[in-house]
């Protein structure tokens, strides 16, 4: 058979892009390599964050602006289709500060937005109106800029999620499925998986970094780079921290999250004690009454970077109807892959609003 669409990857970017491009009516086919992959989606913090997004960086500030206020029609048409819920509340997001230094740093993010001509609602608020938001604020919180358009969700959620709306759409979903190579062919792509060969008109690299080796066989390039992220689980507690924050987050199920890390350590995803240790001390600044909360487990993964930090969007000048697509921003970037982006790729072309995001800004030649 061959698909109008193949994604190689998985993860929340392929999940989105495949779960986009199907609701157009196109055939599409997921291939997923599983677990055994180096899956930023399995390690994410969860965060929708908009307040701070793409400073000084207009192009990717008004694209995630864009995507954190499409999530409402997200999570409620994955509800809709699979009957999931991915978890996601839209409560506000606190960015917790230690100083006033640290609060006119916040200040002048809401300025610089506003300069690029981003629409964000922020507030600052003093240790007296902190309080009264968050009663048991450590003693060393002199204030916070809070924003109401911030939100959170639970990953693996959204992942299963989208996963499954592809599915019962009509998509294809193939886990345990590595991609060995990738060849065009008249009409379209062929794609050398361990079960055979897979074809497809069109195709869109998803698959993290595993997409620099695959890149290449398109005439595309993909540079991009691990960056370890360390996050801290505590034990189940009482509902009492509603908010996405900077450096924790509590889950539908009542855990803590504590992080997150940003290391340049190869592809090594592990862990290490004193990266937990500095995690759990910044949290216990903010909310000393978790010192009672009993660490379950800590974990690293390894986000994808590019090298200025932004996403990449782009189509083979080679072999036309060949994508590549990859950012850090998986769970806030969700909504615009499965609205925008899936849907332009299933059509022929990506969308006007990311023409700024490819490869040959970093001047680098594919082979």
């Amino acid at each position: 058979m061959t698909y109008d669409l193949v994604v190689v990857g998985g993860g929340l970017i392929g999940a989105a892009i495949a779960w986009g491009a199907s609701r157009t009516g196109a055939s599409v086919a997921l291939l997923d390599e599983g677990d055994v992959a180096y899956r930023a989606s399995r390690g994410n913090f969860g965060l929708i964050w908009l307040q701070g997004k793409g400073v000084g960086k207009p192009a990717y500030m008004h694209w995630s602006l864009r995507a954190g206020r499409l999530w409402k029609d997200l999570a409620g048409e994955l509800h809709a289709a699979t009957g999931l819920d991915t978890g996601w509340r839209q409560t506000g997001g606190l960015h917790f500060c230690f100083s006033e230094a640290e609060l006119d740093k916040r200040r002048d993010v809401l300025a610089r937005t506003q300069a690029d001509g981003g629409e964000i609602t922020m507030q600052f608020l003093d240790r007296t109106a902190l309080r009264d938001l968050v009663p048991g604020i450590g003693p060393e919180v002199v204030g916070a800029s809070f924003s109401p358009e911030d939100s959170h969700v639970s990953p693996l959620y959204l992942l299963r999620a989208l996963q499954q709306a592809l599915q019962d759409g009509g998509g294809s979903y193939r886990p345990g499925t590595a991609v060995a190579e990738i060849r065009p062919e008249a009409g379209g792509f062929a794609v050398a998986t361990p079960a055979g060969p897979l074809h497809g008109r069109r195709i869109v690299l998803a698959a993290g970094l595993g997409s620099a080796r695959l890149a290449p066989q398109l005439g595309l390039s993909m540079p991009v780079e691990p960056e370890r992220g360390q996050i801290v689980v505590t034990e189940r507690v009482r509902p009492c921290f509603p908010y996405a924050a900077n450096c924790l987050r509590q889950t539908a199920e009542g855990s803590f999250l504590f992080g997150s890390s940003h290391e340049k350590v190869g592809f090594d995803d592990g862990t290490q004690v004193t990266t937990a240790a500095d995690l759990c001390a910044t949290a216990l600044r903010v909310l000393p009454g978790l010192e009672s909360a009993g660490v379950v487990r800590f974990w690293g993964s390894l986000r994808v970077m590019t090298p200025d930090g932004l996403p990449i969007y782009e189509e083979s000048s080679r072999y036309p109807g060949a994508f590549a697509a990859t950012c850090h921003s998986g769970v806030t970037l969700a909504s615009v892959h499965a609205f925008d982006i899936g849907p332009a790729i299933a059509a022929g072309a990506l969308p006007a609003a990311v023409a700024s995001f490819g490869s040959g800004r970093f001047d680098v030649q594919a082979h």
